[in-house]
């Protein structure tokens, strides 16, 4: 199919209706002026928005393909209307050099579907000991610009400042994964009185604070860009908040679970709500919601943590954390943002896109629907009602938290540089 043509009858973000033409997979005009020789796909009012940018998925290739690789991640992102995925390193081995990143980003490449963009370990191997080749990395065919130890915190003081000092040089970012060890040792969920009334060890809301509060401090002496990983706590909003307002270069994303969901389904004691950072209190989910709405959350990421069947479908203290989100992140945000009121359609899709392309480095994502832009575009019917079913994913694992649960948008289409890579629910092999 040519990727010049003309899409009309557009709903944007804003509510307001136009068309858009793309040619040679760049977008080259906006509004009823655009071009009208070509090839006209009427979108019938749907909404016509960038496709996503998710800042934190995890794809598990290579070393872990039997919970997820970058074919199948890249054909969950689609699924869920994302044209970029950040990929972090806890893969085997793990992505702390130039040639693993590379690795991940070629298969990106191959595949064609989305960006795949490695995420560099900040430490080697994870460990917190000795960082990484973080410039080998940034200055690579990967050009990596985001570097974390996700699912591991840089808890060192002085490993933290010295990596905030490295991304300083070409303008990197370091995103940490909040949560001192030593408060969090065999934690299985958030503390509290549920914990207590389940015999669950705690894991106090202070252990993501207290990193939170060293490390934009550390930003702050360096003069260097910081991005906290699934804020999880009200104290955490405040110290976000607070750190912005002196002008401190931090940014913060929260995840559509950690919007919606609270630590009472740990009574159910089904390992699938099992999620590092915990799932927290009712109190903490609508904090994280008044956090996204006057922008001291800057976006929504997914954290996408695919698991084997057996990593999960076993006794809570053994099971692993995490929770797969690509494919109903836009749903479940939009639940729990926008139909709550909380927050605009508009605001939502910049959390989902302009905002983490502008963290991420992705130059060409910044601006949104503007002229000149590649046409990475995703259609979603608002009006659609749909159920979230673990039977039907794309990706390899299926530890969805949202089993079941019935949402309204539903991503139908998604435009990758031009092609379309998903057309009406069926997705380019």
């Amino acid at each position: 199919m040519s990727n010049s043509f003309k899409l009309v009858n557009a709903r944007l973000a804003s509510n307001e209706r136009t068309s858009l033409t793309v040619e040679s997979g760049v977008i080259t005009s906006i509004g009823e002026n655009s071009s009208g020789s070509l090839e006209e796909i009427d979108l019938k009012g749907k909404l016509l928005c960038p496709s996503f940018v998710d800042l934190h998925t995890h794809l598990r290739e290579p070393g872990k393909e039997d919970a997820e690789t970058v074919a199948s991640g890249t054909r969950a992102a689609v699924r869920g209307g994302f044209g970029a995925i950040f990929a972090m390193p806890n893969t085997n081995p793990v992505a702390d050099t130039a040639g693993v990143v590379e690795q991940v980003h070629s298969l990106g490449i191959e595949e064609g579907r989305c960006d795949v963009l490695p995420i560099g370990a900040v430490t080697r191997g994870q460990e917190g000991k000795q960082l990484a080749e973080i410039l080998a990395m940034a200055h690579s065919r990967a050009n990596v610009r985001v570097f974390s130890d996700d699912g591991h915190c840089v808890s060192d003081s002085l490993l933290m400042r010295r990596a905030l000092e490295y991304v300083k040089i070409f303008d990197g970012v370091i995103a940490q994964h909040a949560q001192d060890p030593e408060l969090t040792k065999d934690a299985q969920m958030n503390e509290g009185v549920i914990s207590s009334r389940l015999g669950l060890k705690g894991w106090p809301a202070v252990a993501e604070e207290a990193i939170i509060a060293r490390d934009v401090l550390l930003a702050d002496h360096v003069g260097s860009r910081l991005h906290i990983c699934h804020v999880s706590t009200e104290g955490s909003v405040e110290i976000v908040r607070w750190a912005k307002a002196r002008g401190i270069q931090v940014t913060a994303e929260v995840t559509p679970h950690h919007l919606l969901l609270t630590d009472d389904l740990a009574s159910t004691f089904n390992p699938i709500y099992k999620v590092n950072p915990p799932l927290r209190t009712e109190r903490d989910v609508h904090a994280l919601r008044d956090g996204v709405a006057d922008g001291t959350i800057d976006i929504v990421a997914t954290d996408h943590a695919p698991h084997p069947l057996e990593a999960k479908e076993c006794e809570w203290p053994a099971a692993a954390f995490g929770m797969i989100g690509l494919e109903s992140a836009f749903a479940i945000a939009y639940h729990s943002l926008v139909k709550s009121g909380s927050i605009s359609l508009q605001t939502l899709i910049a959390a989902m896109t302009t905002k983490p392309a502008v963290i991420g480095g992705l130059s060409d994502r910044m601006s949104g629907l503007t002229v000149g832009a590649p046409a990475c575009l995703a259609v979603i019917d608002l009006e659609r009602t749909w159920t979230i079913d673990r039977e039907k994913v794309e990706s390899k694992s299926s530890n969805t938290p949202f089993h079941g649960f019935e949402v309204e948008g539903l991503v139908e289409s998604v435009l990758y540089r031009g092609q379309w890579v998903m057309r009406d629910g069926v997705i380019r092999k």
